[in-house]
């Protein structure tokens, strides 16, 4: 299934890079936006979205800026963040979705720090649903206690350092996801456990009250052996969504028949007839697959 390349201007002028995947049979179910991870180009998910797509669903896959296919010809000063990938990007997302949606159902499908700042933008109130996977913002002090130590000196120390000197992440080169903008490497790498950290008092408070616009139902997973978003770090990212209904679930990686799955690899093909199928059940009918692994 070929998608068709498509163009999104943020609010602030910035133009981003998408496709648009049309769906197979009668009607859609509801149109869904995936939203990537920080350093994951959006062709890392358009397996994923062509599936949606033989479902029912129309999805639209897009870089924020700075990345892939939406990145500038330098990075060099680059001061783009995370807030800006929330209250920009996604929200540039959301509104052509919106634009486009046959159905009158606009879903967000998340991954990783994707799954937590679609509460930025101004629209989130008008989301239907979201199926957060493993969607947090880096907070070192909830990363799994075994690998914590080493994750700390990776991104909290070396990041920013080697951000410092370069003025841009130069993460590909290092084998360290893509390449970042100097202003989400920082995001990440001096992070201290508040998504509103670097903000003026009255700029966090307007960003507390527009996660608290978003109502719809949420359904959060993530795997035991993810190193970044563990419970902890879970709970943390979603005390946001105050006013929305959040359902958080723990799967083992034996419970999708394989011996690990960690953090980045659920959008893998070799979870199409798992975790992808069973995805299908809270996109379609907002039923959750995995009712035995809920947690508090």
């Amino acid at each position: 299934m070929e998608p068709r390349q498509t163009e999104l201007t943020a609010a602030d002028g910035v133009r981003l890079t998408g496709h648009w995947w049309g769906h197979t049979g009668p009607g859609p179910s509801a149109t869904v936006i995936i939203n990537p991870a920080t350093g994951v180009h959006a062709r890392y998910y358009h397996r994923y979205a062509a599936y949606l797509a033989g479902n029912g669903f129309s999805v639209l896959t897009y870089d924020y800026r700075g990345i892939g296919l939406s990145r500038p010809a330098s990075l060099d000063g680059s001061t783009f963040t995370w807030r800006q990938w929330g209250e920009q990007d996604f929200d540039a997302a959301l509104r052509h979705a919106l634009q486009e949606d046959e159905a009158g159902r606009v879903l967000v499908v998340g991954h990783s720090i994707g799954g937590f700042l679609p509460g930025y933008s101004p629209a989130v109130g008008r989301v239907s649903a979201m199926l957060s996977v493993g969607g947090q913002f880096g907070y070192w002090g909830d990363y799994l206690p075994a690998r914590r130590l080493s994750l700390f000196l990776k991104w909290h120390v070396a990041m920013p350092a080697i951000t410092l000197a370069l003025g841009h992440f130069p993460g590909k080169r290092l084998g360290w996801l893509e390449d970042l903008p100097k202003g989400v490497a920082f995001g990440w790498g001096l992070q201290q456990g508040r998504a509103e950290q670097g903000l003026s008092q009255e700029a966090a408070e307007v960003m507390r009250d527009r996660f608290a616009t978003a109502t719809a139902p949420i359904l959060c997973v993530t795997m035991s052996d993810d190193e970044f978003a563990t419970p902890k770090a879970i709970s943390r990212a979603m005390r946001y969504y105050r006013r929305s209904p959040v359902t958080k679930v723990l799967l083992a990686p034996q419970d999708l028949g394989f011996a690990s799955v960690g953090h980045f690899d659920l959008f893998h093909g070799r979870h199409q007839e798992g975790f992808w199928r069973q995805s299908l059940d809270f996109l379609r009918d907002g039923e959750n697959p995995w009712e035995n692994r809920v947690y508090p």
